[in-house]
């Protein structure tokens, strides 16, 4: 049977309810409504207001609020509902969230999740779609993680309801109907370890998120171009699995990063940098990224000119120097 990601996500709150009476759910309309995406959808109904229940239009609250039962014993997840939502909390999640096992010398842990729908390819608009996992992951002390598939959005969802630390859960919005076969049974990879979907001999596509499926879609496209693509998706965007990630690309011996989030200062970055400085010897070709462009994010009509597509990855796959004609300078 077909399971869509929000319905895995479902079953994920549901199994962790069921297993410990210290977990909670609450945010802005997930109890009688069941989130605006579903993901909480019958919650409040089976297991009461008591242990799913809505909050306040008060992001900075939630959180607040959620840090509180977190001290206090409980795991809260929270919903912020749509990514550009959440930043009125982001002080509370930098200073307070990221920071207060460290500030107490770790005898107090933050076992919460905050849940964020983000990204976009729903024509979703103002504040609705954003890519914003770099403000997350740039700060010490959280765990950030997405999930690309709906067996991961599970597995994903239920460890981190389990972990001692504070966990930033991206939902990719554009996922949330995409449906699998999926096992309740667990256990897949585990929270921090990025996993090989394709395995290919010429280039190494690394995704996340929502980008997981569109780098699959490349890589059977790439076929017709005589390239054998291997798909490495990152899964937990911090802490960041530099063995699985550069073992690809030692294989490969080249990178294409791949996410719709802009360009410049963007999370490819990062990982543009961490592959150079490991895999240098073995690369035969400057790691290039495929990025959202450098703009705000668009109107509904507008977004697919900014979102990496099937034939803007071909293209860049197509720059990786695949004849190893030397440059002369100036010829």
């Amino acid at each position: 049977m077909t399971t869509t990601m929000a319905q895995a996500l479902n079953a994920a709150l549901r199994d962790a309810l069921k297993e410990d009476d210290n977990v909670l759910v609450f945010g802005e309309d997930v109890g009688a409504l069941g989130g605006v995406f579903r993901v909480t959808d019958g919650i409040t109904a089976d297991f009461g207001e008591d242990r799913c229940f809505d909050t306040p239009l008060a992001e900075s609250g939630i959180v607040g609020f959620a840090v509180g039962m977190a001290m206090g014993g409980f795991r809260p997840v929270v919903e912020m509902q749509f990514d550009a939502f959440a930043y009125p909390a982001f002080e509370q999640i930098t200073s307070h969230v990221a920071k207060l096992r460290n500030r107490t010398r770790g005898a107090l842990e933050l076992p919460m999740v905050i849940r964020i729908p983000y990204a976009g390819g729903i024509g979703g608009v103002e504040h609705h779609c954003d890519s914003s996992e770099v403000y997350y992951t740039h700060t010490p002390g959280l765990r950030v993680v997405t999930p690309g598939t709906a067996q991961d959005a599970y597995d994903l969802l239920r460890d981190a309801i389990e972990s001692p630390d504070p966990v930033i859960f991206l939902e990719p919005k554009v996922r949330y109907w995409s449906g699998e076969e999926v096992s309740f049974t667990r256990r897949g990879p585990a929270m921090d370890k990025a996993v090989v979907r394709r395995h290919g001999k010429d280039v190494t596509l690394i995704a996340y998120g929502p980008m997981v499926a569109t780098a699959m879609e490349t890589a059977e496209a790439a076929k017709d171009e005589g390239w054998d693509v291997e798909v490495v998706d990152l899964r937990s965007l911090s802490p960041f699995d530099d063995e699985t990630v550069t073992a690809s690309v030692r294989r490969t011996g080249r990178a294409v990063v791949v996410h719709e989030a802009a360009g410049f200062g963007g999370y490819g970055a990062e990982v543009v940098a961490r592959v150079t400085e490991q895999c240098f010897h073995q690369l035969h070709a400057p790691v290039l990224r495929v990025t959202g462009l450098d703009i705000p994010y668009p109107a509904p009509k507008l977004e697919r000119h900014t979102l990496p597509d099937v034939d803007r990855i071909l293209d860049t796959i197509a720059r990786l120097q695949w004849h190893d004609t030397p440059v002369v300078a100036g010829a």
